[in-house]
């Protein structure tokens, strides 16, 4: 399948294919899939929160219901006769977190992707992606997962990306599975995808400049968190790129100076205009809680920064209008989402691989697909 020259002709599959995003939060994936050409018909999430998002700005339906819950038949009206299924999902990532030092297989949290492995038993989609955190990989549930795919004819790829790799502005490691039922399948590579890497200034060096604690009156979805005192003084005394171990001694925490705290020197820092930002966590919008603080102004990133950070259209609507914007529920959803640009990646690889093995089928010998700039 791989050919890493370029090619000008798009290859787009015939059949059509349908898509039903569970845990969908508030659109990252859908919205990456429906810019590449998939037909996302319906997202499924538990978070009350993600209704507008993901229903203002995309133009599948949301459903809010636990996805215990959900049966076989509400996904089956879903899809289109003589379409391609694809089921997407991505559990909840806290319990296989490096963060989460607590969770445990008696997690509830844990066995959410078990009931992802029900339903694509009980759809039986040609196609399935999921998108997770980096140590889900040596988890027994993931093993047990694979198992259930290859038990029902799938073909199974995963690996360990980097986003930055595929031009999002952000270092962001994920895994990434695509499984059919057509043949051996793969991600696309950044070459295939033609991407360019891409730094904070790319993404929002044009945004207006707001202090810290304000709103810009032209997009309220563009403000900061307001700061201490004492953190005032700590990120007046950051360099981009620098750690807290360019402060005078005075402005340390007192957490730091321990040995304990020595190697956590990334929090309280600048981001640096000309590199990617580091991962957008879902407590980004918080100065102290990494290396979240604005390249030059002495604030953290904004809800908005972050948004399109996470690569996020600029008018991408998280609180519906005259709302009070939440600053921690809004951060929560933007941190969980999967970056657009990976759904477009993660989508155009699916076309690219319906279209190749539709090619085999028609007696054109296997003719290689890559992905073009849609």
């Amino acid at each position: 399948m791989r050919n890493e020259k370029k090619t000008s002709k798009k290859l787009m599959p015939k059949r059509k294919i349908y898509a039903i995003d569970l845990f969908c939060g508030a659109g990252g994936l859908t919205k990456g899939m429906e810019n590449v050409g998939i037909d996302v018909r319906l997202g499924i999430d538990i978070d009350p929160a993600c209704t507008h998002p993901y229903n203002y700005n995309n133009k599948a339906q949301f459903l809010l219901k636990n996805i215990e819950e959900v049966t076989v038949d509400e996904l089956e009206r879903k899809y289109r006769k003589n379409g391609i299924k694809l089921l997407a999902g991505c559990a909840p990532c806290q319990t296989f977190s490096t963060y989460n030092r607590k969770a445990d297989q008696t997690d509830k949290r844990w066995w959410l992707l078990m009931q992802f492995a029900r339903l694509i038993k009980e759809v039986s989609p040609e196609l399935v992606t999921m998108e997770n955190v980096p140590s889900l990989i040596d988890q027994d549930v993931f093993i047990k997962f694979l198992e259930d795919l290859k038990n029902a004819n799938y073909h199974v790829s995963y690996q360990i990306v980097n986003c930055a790799e595929y031009g999002l502005p952000q270092q962001r490691k994920r895994l990434v599975l695509l499984a059919s039922k057509f043949g051996e399948i793969e991600l696309l590579s950044p070459s295939e995808m033609g991407v360019k890497p891409m730094t904070v200034r790319d993404a929002i060096f044009n945004l207006p400049h707001i202090d810290a604690g304000k709103v810009c009156s032209s997009d309220l979805l563009h403000q900061s968190s307001s700061l201490s005192e004492t953190n005032l003084l700590r990120i007046k005394a950051s360099n981009p790129g620098g750690t807290w171990l360019d402060w005078d001694n005075d402005l340390v925490a007192e957490c730091h100076k321990k040995n304990s705290g020595k190697t956590y020197r990334s929090v309280y820092g600048r981001m640096e205009w000309d590199e990617p930002a580091p991962t957008i966590t879902t407590q980004y919008f918080g100065f102290g809680n990494g290396r979240f603080g604005h390249p030059e102004q002495d604030r953290a990133i904004s809800l908005r920064e972050g948004a399109i950070l996470q690569s996020f259209p600029e008018e991408y609507s998280f609180v519906e209008p005259g709302e009070k914007i939440s600053i921690k529920a809004v951060g929560r959803m933007i941190g969980n989402a999967v970056p657009v640009k990976l759904g477009e990646v993660i989508g155009k690889s699916l076309l690219a691989h319906v279209a190749h093995h539709e090619a085999i089928n028609n007696g054109k010998g296997g003719a290689s697909v890559a992905a073009t700039n849609q």
